[in-house]
């Protein structure tokens, strides 16, 4: 059996690179490379991933890429080619986000709303795999997912269950 394939990269579409870079580096505090001026910016979202001590471990970030839909590259024509608009009404990316222990969904919901973006929800707790989420729409239509998982919330394995009680808000949602 083959080893399995690596995820690389992620490119947000957006039809202002300079804005969506504005947008992520306020929202997220990531830093953003202008690569290609109005056509690719590249996202560096942070440091390795943290290991249980709380060190960072040896595994990198992953980068993501803020791409103009009226001629996203790479592509072997040196025109523009179509689609050249963003998914409008429908589904586009959605990106999942580990949010730091010194950040806050609150903070990143409203810097969001802010600038422009829509809430869909905040607390809510997600069973299946152990975390509270949250989740906004960019000015673009991409979907963005804030996930922590909460140190006192134990679950079942086997059937994904909540072991024992959790300190969760009365208002929070659970699934």
């Amino acid at each position: 059996m083959p080893y399995p394939n690596t995820l690389v990269f992620i490119d947000i579409p957006t039809d202002d690179v300079d804005a969506g870079n504005a947008f992520y580096n306020e929202v997220f505090n990531w830093e953003v490379e202008e690569r290609i001026p109005g056509l690719f910016h590249r996202i560096v979202p942070g440091q390795n991933f943290k290991v249980d001590d709380g060190s960072q471990g040896p595994t990198g970030n992953l980068h993501m890429g803020i791409s103009n839909v009226t001629n996203v590259r790479p592509n072997p024509d040196p025109e523009p080619t179509e689609p050249r608009h963003l998914n409008p009404g429908g589904r586009a990316i959605r990106a999942w986000i580990l949010v730091s222990g010194d950040d806050s969904f609150e903070r990143i919901l409203e810097t969001a709303v802010r600038l422009g973006g829509t809430e869909l929800w905040r607390d809510h707790y997600w069973t299946e795999f152990g975390g509270a989420n949250a989740s906004f729409v960019d000015p673009w239509g991409n979907q963005i997912m804030l996930w922590q998982h909460l140190p006192d919330a134990e679950r079942d394995e086997d059937t994904h269950k909540l072991v024992g009680d959790i300190a969760l808000p009365k208002h929070w949602t659970v699934e």
